[in-house]
């Protein structure tokens, strides 16, 4: 990371007993306890020596070998962000100026992306198969599947695909949950019979979804489901489908 701070200074102004301090950040912020900013990476550099500066003047700096585990995000709850932030020490106030820096961690596919065949229903009432080509999604995919029906013996009135993001934030006891529909699809209208199937192919490329992050810093967490909804004469049976 290299950059230039830029010391200009208006004429007839003079900056006493100054220090010139960039500080490279990572920190991360839950709203719902905005006084308090949990600080995972800091990199602090002095420029210059204390003194008095009367004219304006640039000072180079650079901070190698950066550690940047986590990627930038912004969501309902949290934010964890990347910044830049340059101070001039005063003797009645400093100087302080910020610029954020947007992180993107690149990944790999995984070696292991079996498909997926599951049986969820209601016992001796509903028995549904569904089957997902794959496990994991990357943002741009295509989710491709089908829905086999077993048994049906209920009636239902119809049937939805969701694309669910789910935000955790907190540890212990002070542990919240936020979930977003993103997407909502209804599949079929209607009652089905024994032994039809309903074929799925769902494009997440229209969607601002984010990568699956388990934890960051033990503070907070975002996945991104796939689930289905049939409303029968009985309350929803909600089934979570391929994590992205």
């Amino acid at each position: 990371m290299s950059y230039i701070v830029d010391a200009k200074i208006t004429p007839s102004k003079e900056l006493l007993g100054t220090q010139d301090e960039p500080t490279a950040f990572c920190a991360g912020q839950l709203y719902y306890d905005r006084g308090n900013h949990h600080e995972f990476v800091s990199l602090v550099k002095d420029l210059a020596r204390p003194g008095e500066v009367t004219q304006s003047q640039a000072f180079d700096f650079e901070f190698t070998h950066v550690e940047k585990p986590y990627e930038s995000y912004t969501g309902q709850n949290v934010k964890l962000r990347y910044f830049l932030r340059a101070t001039i020490s005063r003797r009645l106030n400093d100087v302080v100026k910020e610029m954020d820096i947007v992180v993107h961690t690149l990944s790999t596919y995984p070696e292991l992306n079996s498909s997926i065949k599951m049986e969820v229903g209601i016992e001796d009432c509903l028995h549904i198969e569904f089957e997902y080509n794959k496990s994991k999604y990357h943002l741009k995919d295509v989710i491709v599947g089908k829905i086999y029906f077993l048994l049906v013996r209920i009636k239902i009135k119809h049937m939805e695909i969701d694309i669910i993001k789910r935000e955790t934030t907190g540890t212990g006891p002070n542990v919240y949950h936020e979930n977003d529909t993103i997407a909502k699809y209804e599949i079929m209208d209607g009652a089905p019979v024994r032994g039809e199937s309903i074929p799925i192919r769902l494009f997440l490329a229209g969607y601002e979804l984010t990568p699956t992050m388990r934890d960051i810093n033990k503070k907070a967490a975002c996945t991104v489901t796939v689930r289905t909804a049939h409303p029968p004469s009985a309350p929803s049976q909600l089934h979570p489908m391929p994590v992205l």
